[in-house]
């Protein structure tokens, strides 16, 4: 999903039917109303954006920030004005690129597509709280330290990592873990694993972070 914010109804509607007709869904905030959904949306919502594309409004500088602590997809600018001085004052504020009106969506989508990739290559970790989890094969660290995990037990923790924000079944860790292919392996072996690794956790941190409902399955969570 693109979002599109800007305080003119007129750009929103035009930005998200052009998205549409590239068989990509989009929908229109104006920056008041942007400012306060991206402070209060919930992760999955927020995990479901592909990239930002902020136009005019007032709060335009400061919406940047406020995306970056809530994700990390992309923040493309589209810029009115040619002013090099418009232009840099949009980079100083955090977009990680400026368009310049009139420009096609397939363009909006390449670029955010481009630094999608960069980002993919750059930033090879995921933090938690105090916990970092790598996406390279590396043992996490907690609050600095190398936290040394058995292989299965550090997969787990990734892939609770990587779907934060919602609830795995036992048998989607499973899957991801061994494979859906791995019939010499019972299922059940993954609350052994998770016991461990919740135990570990425990101790490091003084809490657990994994939170577990029955039929609802497990997610990492951090207060």
């Amino acid at each position: 999903m693109i979002v599109v914010v800007d305080e003119r109804e007129l750009v929103k509607d035009g930005y998200t039917s052009l998205f549409g007709r590239e068989g990509v869904p989009s929908t229109g905030f104006d920056p008041k109303e942007f400012g306060e959904w991206v402070n209060t949306a919930a992760a999955a919502d927020i995990e479901a954006v592909e990239a930002f594309l902020i136009g005019q409004g007032n709060e335009t500088l400061n919406l940047p920030r406020a995306i970056r602590d809530r994700s990390q997809a992309p923040v493309i600018a589209v810029s009115d004005s040619p002013s090099l001085e418009n232009t840099l004052a949009l980079f100083d504020c955090g977009v990680d690129d400026v368009v310049r009106k009139p420009v096609h969506p397939r363009e909006i989508l390449a670029r955010a597509a481009a630094i999608r990739r960069r980002l993919k290559a750059i930033v090879n970790y995921t933090d938690v709280g105090s916990i970092r989890v790598f996406s390279d094969g590396r043992d996490p660290e907690i609050s600095g330290d190398v936290f040394p995990l058995p292989r299965r037990e550090r997969r787990i923790l990734e892939y609770l990592v990587a779907n934060r924000g919602r609830r795995v079944s036992k048998t989607q860790i499973f899957n991801a873990i061994y494979g859906i292919f791995d019939e010499d392996v019972e299922e059940n072996v993954v609350e052994s694993h998770i016991s461990k690794l919740r135990k570990k956790l425990r101790k490091k941190l003084g809490h657990d972070p994994i939170d577990s409902k029955r039929f609802l399955g497990y997610c990492i969570d951090w207060e």
